[in-house]
């Protein structure tokens, strides 16, 4: 298939190919036939592509200060990496797409359906079914293509609550704003349209709308006030985008008392408080096109909310606007400014660019559909397997995978054969930048692949022991991120799929690979004294809903992230551990449903134990992962794996690095001699086994406390 990315250091648009995506269960699969450029937030990125490092920060100063905090916990140099390495990631463009259904996941859509989603510019996609609805037969593509958009401004509507007959103005009419105005004139409000521009200005008094233009001298507030014939307007909808404050203040200001102010667009907001106080004025943001935005239970989960609770989802308001269309009460052939074949994509960009008059520019899908379905695609010549040299397929081509894995394997001398994600573009992104020889979407073909006999698997925690165990099974060695299993029954298949292998298995407990920790080892080799150990991980809070800690796709942050410190301890005490304790905050705590601020006490064979501190409740510029150990009348304490400090110790006293270094290069080094050239496992397969049993242990203690 095709697609659209745009890189965000360069603001450049390309079309690539890509594996196409494969058909799941829950989703759609739709061969796109035309696609809607949202020239407001399309230009927008582009916009923010083309500018320099200084104008980025500019115009995002809270992501500086995200910048700044972890320049203090992490150091300069691991930072500007970050950046770059998160600027330089192409990323999808579009989400107004229309389309045949293709596959329909089992779900109430059928195959052949007409149907719009917020799929991304791209001749297939593949897209959840809460996020798609069907077409009416008499609504054309090219009119389905404004539903999404129009969705934007629809919502707008629901939150400002508009009634027949009230006045309304709409500030700003660019795609969404004229969208918004016919839906206020089908709801029976006087219109009110502002903007700068005089040629969109006549598109809304077309639709019905009365129009101030500020660049011709008009005051806004007067006009304003004098089209509510001295009352004050009873809402404002402001769908520009601009960096001033003044479409919110003059909203104030032509507001009658307790009127209603929605912001659907992006402005600047130093306001009055006189203004809003004296008319007990109500200001909401607009959020996307409905209730069900961001939440991964409606979007992903397909949990649809009850119709009898909430009305109106952003399904439902896809529903709305097609039936608007359908009658007629919505009209876009006038805001259909262009019309451009998919193949020539990068000239519907340079139209943003070059012509501020750009509207609504549609994207035409007219090739055949049958080619676009192929699940693999060729980068590079395929490499020849040498001397025994890991061939590497990668499943998963996410943010650690590229950032951290990938380029830690190549430089070990893993020779990248094939990369694998689930929608197929990463897969090229990252497999195109690293020289991977294949990019698919085909997990299971990758896997048997004979020419590949080493796996890396990269994916989401709830596919790990799944993956490892079917890889080992068809006679790979396996690296797989932690954690390797979320229960026991997963844990004990992986265990029996390792015993038939005969394979390597490497989890990526990098850590214990770390310059810092090997030198800790060494030190602690001449104490045969119990040694007590106490671990911090100040993790930072994520939100409850995040994947990572839903217990059944991500196991929750003990099992996917603590698991770290679990086996780096039982590698620093080289004892076996007998018996493990756990503690979790209470339950007044209103964040204590998840299972990140907890306490874990493990014991070893050697008289040795030692204390993790897994917590989400702490400060961001306090550093992120500490390390003491105190033995014999000595300690060492390592600070966020930069400084490692000796207290007492005969014959070390410091170690600093100028870049941090957790190990991610070792630990994949050490995977890959181990496979060209045989011998024993990096890390023994019994730790290996024992560190996921303990950590399921210590999941399972803290989620049965009260």
């Amino acid at each position: 298939m095709k697609q659209i990315l745009q890189n965000l250091s360069t603001g450049v648009c390309e079309t690539i190919e890509a594996p196409a995506p494969q058909a799941r269960c829950g989703s759609l699969l739709i061969d796109t036939t035309v696609s809607l450029i949202s020239t407001g937030t399309e230009r927008m990125l582009m916009d923010f592509g083309k500018s320099g490092l200084i104008a980025k920060a500019r115009s995002q100063p809270e992501k500086v200060k995200q910048v700044l905090d972890k320049v203090a916990t992490d150091g300069l140099i691991t930072t500007v990496d970050a950046v770059r390495s998160k600027l330089g990631q192409p990323i999808p463009l579009g989400y107004c797409n229309v389309g045949v259904v293709r596959d329909a996941g089992g779900e109430r859509f059928r195959v052949g359906d007409r149907v719009v989603s917020n799929g991304p510019h791209a001749d297939v996609v593949s897209v959840p079914k809460n996020l798609c609805a069907r077409i009416p037969d008499n609504v054309s593509n090219e009119a389905a293509s404004f539903t999404v958009v129009a969705s934007i401004g629809l919502q707008g509507l629901r939150l400002a609550h508009p009634t027949l007959g009230e006045s309304f103005v709409v500030t700003g009419v660019g795609l969404i704003g004229l969208l918004t105005v016919q839906m206020l004139r089908a709801q029976g409000c006087r219109v009110l349209a502002i903007d700068f521009d005089a040629t969109k200005l006549e598109l809304a008094r077309g639709f019905g709308a009365e129009i101030c233009n500020p660049s011709a001298g008009e005051d806004p507030v007067a006009v304003g006030l004098a089209f509510s014939r001295g009352q004050g307007v009873d809402g404002v909808i402001v769908t520009a985008s601009t960096k001033s404050s003044d479409p919110i203040t003059q909203a104030a200001r032509m507001c009658r008392k307790r009127g209603r102010i929605v912001l659907v667009g992006v402005t600047g907001l130093e306001l009055n408080r006189a203004d809003f106080y004296e008319k007990e004025l109500s200001f909401q943001v607009s959020c996307s096109y409905g209730p069900g935005r961001y939440d991964q239970a409606y979007e992903e989960g397909g949990q649809d909310y009850p119709l009898g609770f909430v009305r109106w989802t952003e399904q439902r308001n896809f529903v709305a606007v097609l039936d608007l269309l359908a009658s007629g009460a919505l009209n876009v052939e006038p805001l259909i400014s262009h019309r451009v074949p998919f193949e020539e994509a990068p000239r519907a960009y340079q139209l943003l660019s070059t012509d501020k008059a750009a509207l609504g520019i549609l994207l035409t899908y007219g090739h055949e559909t049958e080619p676009r379905h192929a699940c693999s695609v060729t980068l590079a010549e395929p490499p020849v397997e040498a001397s025994g040299k890991p061939v590497v397929g990668f499943v998963g081509a996410g943010n650690y995978a590229s950032r951290m894995l990938i380029p830690a394997f190549k430089v070990s001398g893993a020779m990248l054969h094939s990369i694998a994600s689930a929608g197929g573009t990463n897969a090229v992104i990252h497999g195109r930048r690293t020289g991977f020889a294949q990019a698919t979407s085909d997990t299971d073909s990758l896997i048997n692949n004979p020419e590949i006999n080493a796996v890396a698997i990269v994916t989401r925690h709830d596919s790990h022991a799944r993956l490892t165990a079917q890889a080992l099974r068809a006679g790979k060695h396996v690296f797989v991120e932690k954690p390797l299993a979320l229960t026991h029954e997963e844990l004990d298949d992986v265990k029996k799929a390792h015993a038939e292998s005969g394979k390597h298995l490497m989890v990526g407990f990098n850590r214990r690979f770390a310059p810092h920790v090997q030198t800790m080892k060494h030190l602690l080799g001449a104490v045969k004294a119990p040694k007590t150990f106490v671990m911090v991980m100040n993790a930072g809070a994520i939100p409850g809903d995040h994947w990572t800690q839903d217990p059944e796709i991500g196991g929750g942050r003990i099992i996917g992230e603590a698991c770290h410190y679990i086996d780096l301890m039982r590698f620093l005490a080289g004892a076996p551990i007998t018996s493990v304790q756990a503690r979790r905050m209470g339950d007044t705590d209103a964040e204590a449903v998840t299972e990140d601020k907890a306490s874990i006490t493990l014991g070893f064979e050697d008289g040795s134990f030692g204390t993790i501190h897994y917590l989400a409740n702490g400060g961001a510029s306090f550093a992120k992962e500490r390390v003491e150990i105190f033995a014999a009348g000595r300690t060492l304490q390592l600070d966020n794996f930069l400084k490692l400090r000796g207290f007492n110790w005969p014959s070390f006293n410091k170690q600093n690095l100028w870049r941090q270094d957790k190990g991610q290069s070792n630990c994949a080094a050490a995977f890959v001699e181990a496979v060209e050239k045989g011998g024993t496992a990096p890390i023994p397969a019994e730790e290996l086994f024992e560190v996921g049993r303990v950590t399921i242990d210590v999941a399972e203690i803290l989620r049965s406390q009260q």
